[in-house]
């Protein structure tokens, strides 16, 4: 009979040896990730002003539309100004530089102020909408990729497939526009916007938090349907792939309940892949809601963000991104931690093994 793979109690042992060891290697990841991200911000740097023209010919194209012309002689003087008549390296030194030592990311052309300023005013929703949708997804489809896999071919498990098949298949704008109508016919409030009219320039209190929960129902399911469905469907598969494994299958002629072998051995090994992919999660909400935040008119960064690369609003523009880059070399670290609580295969490395 084969011998059921125990999993530890406790996640380090208690001498604090494997503390230590993953102390260690989040720092040696952090340090890893630093020139990266470097790379990464040059990168963006460039391809933000690959296109042509730069801020002052897109300023000048709507000056124009607004009957004022600008002669060559004023754009050359403004681009003087704004220190885009220097080569792109040149550039790049300047905000990476400032970056570095004064924590200053620049000036926003299209907002005419600081970019911190800017980030400042949009970050907190945009962290909202995208920690709330993550909870939503993980919450949701963990639970039901579960019990799929349990009652596999069941009237339920074919329910909740079709919807997720729907889920993916649905572009975002469209379910947006219909839980509008929804709304607005059954409730009388296509729930635009995060706040009700009152409440978008009032001081924070407990209505205005309830308005805003009231408001994140739609923004939340819109923006995380698609990755709910795909997350159910990588739960469903691998849960199907451990159910029958010879370690479940010792431990139901062992005598042990349904419950605790499902818990204890199928279900912890099949949330490996679903959490590799937190590492990514957060910034795939931030740039896949961008449309979303335009139809349902979020204040949140999406809009932002396409503004500026619209207006090539540069600075602006690779402070977002270079913020989705440390988002994401964040999250991977917190992923490999996650799985080396998880699975006792992958803390051998933290032992030296």
């Amino acid at each position: 009979m084969f011998p059921i793979a125990e999993f530890p109690n406790e996640v380090f042992n208690s001498n604090g040896e494997d503390w230590g060891r993953m102390l260690q290697y989040s720092i040696k990841r952090i340090l890893m990730a630093i020139p990266v991200v470097m790379f990464i911000s040059f990168i963006v740097f460039y391809i933000i002003q690959l296109p042509p023209g730069d801020y002052v010919s897109s300023y000048s194209a709507q000056m124009m539309a607004a009957g004022d012309v600008m002669t060559q002689a004023d754009m050359d003087q403004m681009r003087s100004n704004l220190g885009l008549d220097r080569p792109v390296y040149e550039q790049y030194a300047i905000w990476i530089k400032k970056i570095v030592l004064h924590g200053d990311f620049g000036y926003s052309f299209n907002y005419n102020k600081p970019v911190m300023e800017v980030v400042k005013q949009y970050m907190g929703l945009t962290l909202v909408v995208s920690f709330v949708t993550m909870a939503f997804q993980y919450l949701v489809a963990i639970p039901i990729g579960i019990y799929t896999a349990v009652k596999q071919y069941s009237a339920g498990d074919y329910f909740f497939s079709g919807i997720s098949f729907l889920g993916m298949a649905t572009p975002n704008f469209l379910l947006a526009i219909i839980l509008m109508y929804l709304s607005y016919t059954w409730f009388g409030d296509p729930l635009l916007g995060l706040f009700s009219n009152e409440y978008v320039n009032a001081a924070w209190s407990m209505a205005k938090a309830v308005d805003l929960m009231k408001h994140l129902v739609i923004p939340v399911i819109v923006i995380g349907l698609a990755s709910t469905a795909d997350l159910i469907r990588v739960m469903r598969g691998q849960m199907l792939d451990e159910l029958n494994k010879p370690n479940v299958i010792t431990a139901r002629a062992k005598g042990l309940s349904e419950t605790k072998i499902l818990f204890k051995y199928p279900t912890r090994a099949a949330l490996n892949p679903i959490v590799s992919t937190f590492g990514w999660s957060l910034s795939s909400i931030f740039t896949g809601s961008t449309i979303t935040a335009i139809v349902l008119n979020l204040p949140i960064q999406g809009p932002v963000m396409y503004k500026a690369l619209l207006g090539q609003d540069m600075y602006l523009a690779g402070s977002w991104l270079l913020f989705m880059a440390l988002l994401t070399v964040i999250g991977t670290l917190i992923s490999d931690i996650l799985l080396a609580w998880l699975d006792p295969k992958i803390r051998t490395e933290f032992r030296g093994n």
